[in-house]
């Protein structure tokens, strides 16, 4: 399998534009969900670029530390997808060099214990793992405070590079 022609149109990005920029991303994101099934994994990767791939992955990141913080993004099996790829660069490239960082400083705790973190958990341990990943705290607190800002910020990158994310459909 190789990439697939995403195509979006254009008055579906102008009506997401308009209802603000989570929209405007949710347009790209919900095609790439679309032709992947929602599933990241050796089948569907090539179906996307890096760039859609960076733009799938700030969605997975973002819905999941927003939701239930690091543990939960590696627990939904996110971590190999967010921390072994070049996602942090992405970020820095685009724009978000905090987000980067902060990236970067998640991926530290990841990598130094990504075995006990990727392990299954009942449901009783999996909340126990909050406690012993406190080191997690300060940075999904970080990323609150600057969520919006990230937003924006790769927003503003996918509105002047949309070629990269999908051809866009008169």
């Amino acid at each position: 399998m190789s990439e697939v022609k995403i195509v979006v149109k254009d008055e579906d990005l102008r009506k997401g534009a308009e209802a603000g920029m989570d929209e405007f991303l949710k347009v790209f994101v919900d095609k790439y969900l679309e032709v992947t099934g929602g599933v990241i994994n050796a089948t569907t990767m090539p179906l996307l670029n890096g760039y859609q791939h960076t733009l799938l992955g700030y969605h997975f990141f973002r819905e999941e530390v927003l939701e239930g913080g690091f543990v939960q993004l590696i627990q939904n099996g996110y971590g190999p997808y967010i921390f072994d790829n070049p996602f942090a660069k992405a970020m820095r490239l685009f724009g978000a060099k905090e987000f980067s960082k902060l990236v970067y400083d998640a991926k530290s705790i990841y990598d130094k214990n990504r075995k006990d973190l990727e392990e299954e958990r009942t449901d009783d341990e999996f909340m126990a793992m909050y406690e012993q990943y406190e080191a997690f705290d300060d940075l999904e607190e970080a990323f609150m405070d600057m969520e919006e800002q990230v937003t924006a910020i790769i927003a503003g990158y996918v509105d002047e590079h949309l070629d990269q994310f999908a051809e866009i459909e008169k």
